[in-house]
Order: structure tokens, then sequence, then C-alpha cells
């Protein structure tokens, strides 16, 4: 590892070793800018120099891959991955803003947490143990939705002798092989895309395919074709909710085809779960939120009838399916005291419906009384 400082007052490696130290989720590194860390979902500025353009530049040296740095010139965004052994595993995005150039860096623990230590619905492992179908986990960027899958994906490693195959960009979690056999590939360095990816991951006896991304119709069009033939399949997607998520995969399709997929996503899935981190109120960290859709016979009809409004009623009654909606959620970590209604109301995309469980009028899955 090449770490010569002598033409820069800047030290990655020993910035980042200190990111981790103190928990830091992410580090922003842009030229003429402070560096920033994130922490419990805040940016803070650290109190350094501004950074120049020979500091983002030898990190670049330090942090590119070998077989990218022919390219970092000929691109405007490229994603990678970076180890400081022993410390952490990072993603990291280069890109430029303004001609100038920047960094985000995210911090991959090594360890991988359980469904129960991440504070997410205990319920949600039930995915973990189907043999095929399609199960979706979405939210927004920074939700926990890589921590979330690789808790998943370990619990099949722990638990069953399976094939489990990753299409990541770039790979973030590191398994080891336990009951279960993992293979993990890299878009453009193991495979050429996503799509490819699962294509050929299907000739390689796979039981268990993760989808880093669903980012295009030739994706979807895989991990349908995936789960279809009889494999579990993972996959992430940037939604807020089990209604959107139906809508983005269908509306990637020309109108005469909507009605086709429609009826193949109602066959394959089995279930969603989006998710927020919320900072709780002692700023000691942060707490899921989640919406969990369970796909029953009545889910699987209402989409296949593009009846999806339905779906939400069914979500909200579904608590003998375990399903909850992203309010019930956010009113459950009101009554634990660990955030105030206003933090709530500023994170629920229904409003109304959350002040309406405030005072009482409706009772959604689990109700103002918590039960």
């Amino acid at each position: 590892m090449a770490e010569n400082y002598s033409n820069s007052k800047f030290n990655i490696i020993a910035f980042l070793k200190k990111a981790v130290a103190i928990g830091a989720s992410d580090i922003h590194l842009q030229v003429d800018e402070h560096p920033a860390i994130r922490i419990d979902g805040k940016i803070t500025k650290v109190d350094m120099p501004l950074l120049t353009e020979n500091d983002i530049a030898i990190a670049y040296d330090i942090l590119l891959p070998t077989h990218f740095k022919g390219k970092v010139n000929a691109v405007f965004d490229l994603d990678f991955a970076y180890e400081i052994r022993g410390v952490s595993r990072f993603r990291v995005n280069l890109s430029r803003q303004l001609g100038k150039s920047a960094l985000v860096i995210r911090t991959i623990p090594y360890n991988i947490k359980r469904i129960v230590d991440l504070m997410l619905p205990e319920s949600i492992e039930q995915f973990a143990t189907l043999n095929n179908g399609l199960v979706l986990i979405t939210g927004p960027t920074g939700s926990g939705k890589s921590t979330t899958i690789a808790s998943l994906i370990d619990y099949v490693n722990m638990n069953y002798p399976k094939h489990i195959i990753t299409i990541e960009d770039p790979v973030e979690f590191i398994f080891t092989n336990k009951k279960s056999i993992v293979s993990q590939r890299q878009v453009l360095i193991d495979t050429p895309s996503f799509p490819d990816g699962i294509k050929y991951a299907l000739r390689q006896d796979p039981d268990v395919i993760f989808i880093g991304e669903i980012r295009d119709k030739e994706t979807v069009v895989a991990a349908l074709k995936a789960a279809e033939t009889g494999h579990l399949v993972f996959a992430t997607i940037h939604t807020n909710d089990a209604i959107q998520t139906v809508n983005r995969i269908v509306n990637m399709y020309e109108p005469s085809d909507r009605d086709f997929v429609r009826s193949q996503l109602a066959q394959v899935l089995r279930g969603t779960v989006s998710q927020k981190l919320i900072p709780i109120s002692n700023g000691a960290g942060r707490r899921p939120a989640c919406e969990v859709l369970v796909v029953t016979p009545t889910v699987k009809d209402f989409i296949e009838k593009d009846k999806l409004g339905e779906i939400y009623e069914l979500v909200k009654k579904g608590s003998f399916n375990n399903m909850i909606t992203m309010n019930a959620s956010l009113y459950r970590l009101y009554e634990q005291e660990l955030i105030t209604e206003d933090v709530a109301m500023s994170y629920s995309d229904n409003k109304n419906e959350l002040q309406q469980m405030f005072r009482g009028v409706f009772h959604g899955t689990f109700g103002p009384s918590g039960k």
C-alpha cells in the first residue's frame, strides 16, 4: 500500500481509520472544502485545512484499484471498494463537481449483524427461509438496505446448505462460507453488468441470488426470470414503499406489456421491506422504521388486477401476517420514547394518517395502544 504523503498534508488512510473509530457512516472529500463526516445521519465538517486538488489526487492514487487507474480520467463517476485490513471495508464513489474532484466514502463493517441486532422486525427473517421468489428491500440512499440484505444472506449462510451468488457494484459485505457456499461477483470485474451476471448465475447452480440494485428494465427482466425458475432472489431498489415499488417495476415496461409484467410480478413477489433510519431523541444513534409487505393470495390478486391502493389497507390490518406500515413503525418508536412526535411526522409519507394515530382516531397495525 502506497503511503507517500510528502506532497500532501492530508493522510487519507489515517483519516479513514479515525472516521471508523468515531462511528462515521460516510466521509465526504471535496476540493476547496473541509473534510466532512456523517454520524447518526448528520454531516459535520472536520476542523482540518481545506482539501487541495493534490490532496484528492493522492487519495485517488491510494484508493483506486489497479484495474481502474487507467480509466479515472475517462469517466465522470466511478464506484469501487477499498479495504483497510483489520479496520473496515469501504464503498468509494469518485465524482466531479463543477470540474473539481470529489470522493464520497461509505464505511462497511466486517461484522454482519442479525436482524434482531439491527432492531428490525424479526418477521423479516421469514424471507430468508423461502425457497424461491423475489424479495425487494427498498428505501432511500443511506437507509440501511445493504445491511439488511447482508443480514438475510448471512441467515441463509448460517442455516442452510445452499449456493448463494451475489452480484454487486461494488461488492460490499464479505461473507465467509458457513453451511452455504457464497460466491460474490463484482460488476465490471467479474461480470459485465447486472443482467449478464444474473444470466450466467443461472448456469452456476444457485439457490439464492442477490442483485445489488435494480436500475433498469433489463435487470428486472433477468430478476423475474431467475425468480420464476425456482430461485430465491433478493434485490434492492430506490423506492419508499410497496406500492411505489410495484409501480416502479411495472412502469419500466411499455404500456402494452404492463398487464403481463404485473401478472408475472404477482406470481413471484414474496414481499417487500421499505426502511428509513430515524435519529433517536438522545442523539445516540438511529433506529430503523419499516413497512413490511408479505404477499398473500389477496395481495397477489390486487397486484394482478392493478388495485394497488387496496394493498395498503391490507398492510394496515396485516399484523396476523407480520405486516406493518411505516406509520405504525414510526408510532411504535414514539411510544418507546425513542423519537418525538415532530420527528415521526417529519419522516412520514402519510402525515394525515399518522396525525390521526397521535390523536387516537386511527389505530393502524399496532395502534396508539401499542398492541
